[in-house]
C-alpha cells in the first residue's frame, strides 16, 4: 500500500497555468467554533501538547488523548458515531494557533535546504487549470531555487511524507497510530494565493485536513454510486461535469479540521489574496472487513483440504454438463444439487477459518507500516537508546547490560510487538528499528523459543505497570534475565531505573 494519502496522478511537462476560482463559497452549516480541551489556548501549540502526552504512562491513553484532541471540540465517540466511514466533519475553532508547531513553511523551505528532497519520491510539483491537471516534475534534487520558482509560477507543492523530514510530524503519527490500528500517513501541500494543484478525485483513505496556514476554498461530494462508497482504491482525475452539487462547501482557515472519509470526491482551491498549507493525515487505507478475508479465507480452505475428505471428493464426472453459464437458465435437479453442495463447503468452511492467525498477520503488515516510537527523555533514560556505553580511556565502558532478578522492566510501548505463529516457529514482530521512511527496512522480528511465549503475554497483559524479571513465567531465572536483556537490548523493554548512572 501507498504511503501517501492521496494516489500520484501522472501528467506531462507542459508549463504550469494559473487556475481560476469561480464564485465565492458557502458557509457549511456544520461548522463549529470553540477550541477543544488542549487547544493552543491553553500553552504552546503541539510541541507543548506533545510534552503533556509524553508524561503519561500508557501509550494507549496517549494515542486516545490525541485524537481526542485532533477532532476537538466533538467528542471522538460522537465523531465515531456519527462521521467516521459515513460523513465529512467541519471543524471551526477560530485558533490560528491550534496547530502551531506541527508544520509550517519554514519546515517546507528546511527540508529542501536539507538536500534530501528529490522529485518524485519525496516532491510532487502540479498544477490544476482549465479541467487539465499535471505533474511538473524534473529528475533529481529538489534544490529550493527551482521549487520556489515552480512555486512562484503558480504550481503546487506536495511533500510526500513529512515524517521522514520533520522529527515534530513523525512524533505526531507515531502516536496517532495506534490509536486506529492502522497506519497513520501524511502529506503536506503548499498551493499559491489564486491556484488548484489537482483535479476532482476520491481517495481510498481517511482523510483529516489540517489547515496549517492561510485559506483554502474547499468542495467536497457524495459518493456517486454504491460502489464508490468506501472505495478498495483511489480514482482517476474526474472532471467538473462528472460531478453533482457539493454536501459541504466552505473556506478553511488556520486552526480549522475537514474531515471526508474514503470515497468522497474533493477539491481545493485557493483564493487569490492568500496561500494555502495544510497536512492530509490518513489512515485505515485497506483496512476492512475484505482485505481480512483475503488473508482468512486461503488460510481456511487449506486447513479445511489438510483435515476434511469431503473438500478432497472429485467433483462429479458430468458436472461440465450442466453448469456453467451456457446452462444457467436451464431447470435441472442435477444444477440445484451442486449449488446446494457449494454452499454447504462455503458454510463449513468457517469451522476451519484460523481468524486469530489472520489477525495476527494483518498485525504483523500494521507493524512493518509502522513509524518506530519516539522517545521522551526518561525512556530514552531508561531504555538502550540511553545506555552510556562509550569509547574512554584507551577502551568501551559501560558496556554490559546487567539485568537482574530484581530489575523492574515493562514494554516501551503497548503497541509495539506482536507474537505470531508461523510454520517456521514462533516470531516476535516489533517497530523499535522501523524506519521513518516507509517501508525503508524489511519487518523487523525475533525467533522466539515457545517457552517465552507466556512471558510475552505477560508483559503485555501487564502494561503499563512494570514487573520484576524474576516473575516472567519462565522456568529457570536465566532463561529470565537471557528474555528480559534480549528485549532490552531491542529496545522494547525499559526498566524503572536506568540500569547504569552517570
Amino acid at each position: 500500500p501507498s504511503a501517501t494519502p492521496e494516489a500520484k496522478r501522472g501528467g506531462g511537462p507542459a508549463a504550469s497555468r494559473k487556475a481560476k476560482r469561480g464564485s465565492s463559497p458557502a458557509a457549511s452549516p456544520e461548522a463549529k467554533r470553540g477550541s477543544g480541551p488542549a487547544s493552543s489556548a491553553d500553552g504552546g501549540g503541539v510541541a507543548e501538547l506533545l510534552g503533556r502526552l509524553g508524561r503519561l504512562e500508557d501509550s494507549r491513553q496517549r494515542a486516545a488523548e490525541l485524537f481526542r484532541w485532533l477532532v476537538a471540540p466533538v467528542a471522538p465517540g460522537q465523531f465515531l458515531g456519527r462521521h467516521w466511514e459515513r460523513a465529512p466533519l467541519l471543524v471551526r475553532r477560530g485558533d490560528p494557533g491550534y496547530y502551531a508547531g506541527l508544520f509550517s513553511t519554514a519546515d517546507f523551505d528546511a527540508a529542501l535546504r536539507s538536500g534530501e528532497v528529490h522529485f518524485g519520491t519525496h516532491l510532487d510539483v502540479t498544477s490544476y487549470a482549465e479541467g487539465v491537471r499535471e505533474t511538473h516534475n524534473p529528475s533529481g534534487r529538489a534544490l529550493p531555487a527551482v521549487v520556489w520558482d515552480f512555486y512562484q509560477n503558480g504550481c503546487s507543492l506536495r511533500l510526500l511524507s513529512p515524517q521522514a523530514f520533520s522529527p515534530t510530524v513523525w512524533h505526531f503519527l507515531s502516536i496517532l497510530q495506534e490509536h486506529f490500528g492502522s497506519m497513520a500517513g501524511a502529506n503536506t501541500y503548499l498551493t499559491p494565493p489564486g491556484t488548484q494543484g489537482f483535479a476532482p478525485h476520491y481517495d481510498d483513505i481517511e482523510a483529516f485536513v489540517l489547515q496549517l496556514e492561510g485559506k483554502k476554498h474547499w468542495r467536497v461530494y457524495r459518493p456517486r454510486t454504491d460502489a464508490e462508497v468506501l472505495p478498495q482504491f483511489s480514482s482517476a482525475n474526474l472532471t467538473q461535469a462528472e460531478l453533482g452539487e457539493p454536501v459541504l462547501e466552505t473556506v478553511l482557515e488556520a486552526g480549522d479540521l475537514l474531515y471526508f472519509p474514503r470515497g468522497f470526491i474533493h477539491q481545493g482551491d485557493c483564493l487569490p489574496d492568500a496561500h494555502s498549507l495544510h497536512i492530509t493525515v490518513s489512515s485505515y487505507q485497506r483496512n476492512s472487513w475484505g482485505n481480512l478475508l483475503e488473508k482468512l479465507l486461503p488460510a481456511a480452505l487449506q486447513m479445511a483440504l489438510e483435515e476434511d475428505v469431503e473438500y478432497r471428493q472429485g467433483l462429479p464426472m458430468d458436472y461440465l454438463g450442466y453448469m456453467g453459464v451456457a446452462n444457467s437458465d436451464a431447470v435441472d435437479a442435477r444444477r440445484t444439487a451442486f449449488m446446494e453442495k457449494v454452499q454447504s463447503l462455503i458454510k463449513k468452511l468457517v469451522d476451519y477459518a484460523p481468524i486469530d492467525a489472520a489477525v495476527d498477520q494483518r498485525a504483523k503488515s500494521f507493524l512493518h507500516d509502522c513509524l518506530p516510537p519516539v522517545l521522551t527523555q526518561s525512556e530514552k533514560a531508561q531504555s538502550v537508546y540511553g545506555f552510556p556505553a562509550r569509547w574512554q580511556d584507551g577502551g568501551p565502558c559501560n558496556v554490559d547490560i546487567l539485568i537482574t532478578k530484581d530489575t523492574e522492566v515493562r514494554l516501551l510501548r503497548h503497541g509495539i510487538v506482536r507474537l505470531c505463529n508461523e510454520e517456521a516457529g514462533v516470531m516476535l514482530y516489533y517497530t523499535t528499528e522501523n524506519s521513518r521512511v516507509y517501508h525503508k527496512e524489511e519487518p523487523k522480528f525475533l525467533e522466539i523459543d515457545p517457552e517465552y511465549t507466556d512471558s510475552i503475554e505477560f508483559l503485555l497483559s501487564s502494561y503499563p505497570n512494570h514487573i520484576r524479571v524474576e516473575t516472567l513465567p519462565c522456568e529457570a531465572l536465566e532463561d529470565k534475565i537471557s528474555l528480559a536483556t534480549l528485549l532490552f537490548e531491542k529496545g522494547i523493554l525499559t526498566t524503572k531505573k536506568p540500569l547504569v548512572q552517570v
